[in-house]
């Protein structure tokens, strides 16, 4: 029985209808397996879009989370949490910046991001402040980060949009330069350094450097989104270290705690002491089990070497899929096998929404974004066999789509 003869998971008339769901519900997983409740497995290249970091049921993962809910689940911040000092200490240091807020989503992360930014400009007298943003960009979907969205279809019925963002394409440096000359509201620039739901858009290494210097320049923010392409996917802990430079602000969230909600705003010396008590904050953000659940996923991923597996996994799916698609990408009609690490993008020459449910049906979960790119972005736990699995499965029904 495939995946879309069988019976439809069960679902509530009492659940806001958000979400265009598949008829598939899971029950467990392991590695990066999980099975549905018709006990039929599936191999997971989507990783809870990009949140899985070390799979499904890790024992380790799972011994400190239990662990913690008989400890502390949550306090508030009204005292220190000591978990969160822990895991600050650690993202510090692996980003060499300074100091950490901790949320609960990228979201959260990302509005925060845009709050410093504004309250870096007032404090420098300006009243309003404009920070540049990026065409296709997405930061999430509250007002103000729909706002920074670079996606009209996201924004449709939800105006009127916050205002304050310059717009600008991506890897364009004289264009950047175009659309702030001579303004002196400008405070800060924004991007994810890939690209998620854009389309697996990377930033050009020469562009972030260009980015960092002038911002440095122009007294700016540069305020790097690593929501997504963060925490090891790339093979580095955050994307824009393969540029060698260092953003003022870097959101974080999705990997960060392996499943577990968390959400951090890393800020570097420039940003570290911009917010005071009383200009921010989150009931939920750095809790005992959040802040245990990331303590523990940079331990794993530094014990099993993930980063490196990332890279070398990630290099050896990009080259496979390549050469199963190497006559579709002469041709056009695969655009472009793009991104890096385990965070890769099939761009088709057209529409492939289609190929989520079809690739379920065969055992693989994927996603589709930007319409017609493929989405990869499996735990960073994948092996070169389950990468071989993934491109035997997807290629033959990209291909077979394409003909139609």
């Amino acid at each position: 029985m495939t995946a879309a003869t069988q019976p439809a998971a069960p679902s509530s008339p009492h659940v806001m209808n958000t979400y265009g769901r598949l008829p598939i519900a899971f029950t467990h997983g392991q590695g990066c397996r999980v099975w549905d409740t018709q006990g039929r497995a599936y191999l997971d290249a989507l990783g809870g879009i990009a949140v899985n970091t070390v799979g499904h049921n890790h024992p380790k993962l799972v011994a400190a989370l239990q662990d913690q809910v008989t400890k502390l689940i949550h306090t508030s911040n009204y005292y220190h949490v000591t978990l969160q000092e822990e895991l600050a200490k650690l993202l510090v240091e692996r980003s060499g910046m300074s100091n950490v807020f901790f949320c609960s989503t990228g979201l959260e992360a990302n509005e925060a991001a845009l709050k410093l930014a504004r309250k870096f400009g007032h404090d420098k007298g300006i009243e309003r402040p404009e920070i540049v943003v990026y065409e296709k960009a997405f930061h999430g979907r509250s007002i103000a980060t729909l706002s920074a969205t670079g996606n009209p279809k996201v924004q449709a019925g939800f105006g009127p949009l916050v205002e304050g963002f310059i717009r600008v394409p991506i890897n364009n440096i004289e264009q950047l330069k175009a659309a702030t000359e001579g303004n002196p509201n400008v405070v800060a620039v924004f991007f994810e350094a890939i690209q998620g739901e854009g389309g697996i858009n990377p930033m050009h290494m020469d562009y972030l450097r260009d980015v960092r210097a002038l911002c440095n320049e122009r007294d700016w923010l540069l305020m790097i989104d690593e929501v997504q392409c963060g925490m090891g996917r790339t093979g580095k802990w955050f994307a824009h270290q393969w540029a060698g430079i260092q953003p003022d602000v870097m959101p974080l969230a999705k990997g960060l705690g392996s499943g577990v909600p968390v959400g951090a705003v890393v800020a570097g010396p420039k940003a570290a002491s911009i917010f005071a008590p009383g200009n921010h904050g989150s009931t939920f953000g750095g809790n005992p089990l959040a802040m245990r659940a990331g303590v523990e996923t940079i331990r794993i991923m530094e014990e099993q070497k993930l980063l490196a597996n990332a890279a070398t996994v990630g290099a050896h799916l990009k080259a496979a899929l390549e050469k199963a698609l190497a006559a579709e990408l002469a041709s056009g009609a695969v655009k472009e096998v793009r991104g890096q690490g385990l965070m890769l993008g099939v761009d088709l020459s057209k529409p492939c929404a289609a190929l989520v449910q079809e690739c379920a049906d065969h055992g693989l979960l994927i996603s589709v974004t930007a319409e017609t790119v493929v989405r990869l972005v499996p735990s960073l736990i994948l092996t070169t066999a389950e990468a071989d699995e993934i491109v035997a499965i997807l290629c033959p029904l990209i291909q077979k789509l394409l003909q139609a």
